[in-house]
């Protein structure tokens, strides 16, 4: 017999940019797992108004929710109000709990955390820095909005640019230390016995010429027409004294944010091999040519499967979220 399961997104996915129609793909790709694995997908798209969510979920009664809201009506900021919603229904639903998303999603807080914890992240950019390269990032956006070969400043320029990306693109934005070297990540999966590191993946940037900026940008995730975007190929042959270096510090990424279901952590490794953290993405794109389905086929994980897994996940947590509350 069918289970109800319903996949949240964002309702500007439909008529957003590339970054957030992608979530249209990553919805029905799920739907397809879940009627594979006996369930009755249902693909409801969330505004603002949580109380409609409320209602519309109250009438499917699901068995599960997929989160898949990375923004609510196209603001980051927003991202934990839907996790939030579903932990005070009681509804199991795939994904980290909202609050592992408030703080992995401000980006300065999270380094913050990092950094606290003995981790190695790029230092925030302060008024008055007078040396280094920085690059210049929205606070609470994700998909690599704004990166491009103009992120990269000399810290005179720093304050400037990131009041005209302000301007420019909405919403807040700041700067870090920019790590020149290799751009690696590694994607992260709840088993039964606790979370497992992924193969590294690393952005190859070897066709790109001397003088551009060696950047994962929004061109090279989302412009399938850009040079970025042909030339970013992702390899697995990554060492493996620096894969395991990097699953190490990705699990405890995992531990300090309390993470659940998935996660990705992205990587810079500089000139002498030391790794940094960049960004830990607590709610990471699970569309099928996307880098966390790359690599659970580089791990042997059938896309199915791994739904079943987050699916799985999300029910064995649920009775102990609700004994956490009472």
């Amino acid at each position: 017999m069918s289970k109800r399961a319903v996949i949240l997104h964002d309702v500007h996915a439909a008529l957003g940019p590339p970054d957030q129609s992608d979530t249209l793909v990553e919805a029905q790709a799920i739907a397809s797992a879940l009627r594979e694995l006996d369930f009755e997908p249902e693909v409801v798209p969330t505004s603002l108004d949580l109380a409609s969510l409320e209602r519309t979920l109250g009438k499917l009664a699901p068995a599960v929710v997929v989160n898949l809201v990375e923004s609510l009506e196209g603001r980051g900021r927003l991202l934990p109000l839907v996790p939030a919603l579903l932990e005070s229904l009681g509804l199991p639903f795939t994904g980290c709990s909202a609050s592992a998303l408030a703080l992995t999603s401000d980006k300065p807080l999270a380094k913050r955390l990092l950094a606290s914890a003995g981790l190695e992240t790029p230092a925030a950019f302060v008024a008055g820095t007078q040396t280094g390269r920085w690059i210049v990032k929205s606070v609470w956006e994700h998909a690599s909005l704004g990166l491009d070969d103009g992120a990269i400043v000399a810290a005179a320029s720093a304050a400037q640019t990131i009041e005209r990306r302000r301007a420019e693109l909405g919403g807040d934005w700041f700067a870090e230390e920019f790590v020149p070297g290799r751009e690696l990540n590694v994607a992260l999966l709840a088993e039964r016995t606790g979370p497992r590191a992924l193969p590294a993946a690393e952005i190859r940037f070897d066709a790109f010429p001397a003088d551009k900026a060696r950047i994962l940008g929004y061109a090279a995730k989302w412009d399938v027409d850009s040079f970025e975007y042909g030339n970013t190929p992702r390899s697995f042959a990554v060492e493996p004294e620096l894969a395991a270096s990097l699953h190490r510090l990705a699990l405890e990424c995992w531990a300090l944010f309390r993470l659940d279901g998935y996660a990705r952590v992205d990587f810079r490794v500089d000139e002498r091999g030391i790794p940094w953290v960049l960004e830990v993405n607590a709610n990471p794109c699970l569309s099928p040519d996307a880098g966390f389905a790359a690599a659970l086929a580089e791990a042997g994980i059938g896309y199915d499967a791994a739904v079943a897994r987050l699916i799985d996940d999300a029910l064995e947590r649920a009775p102990r979220a609700r004994r956490a509350e009472r």
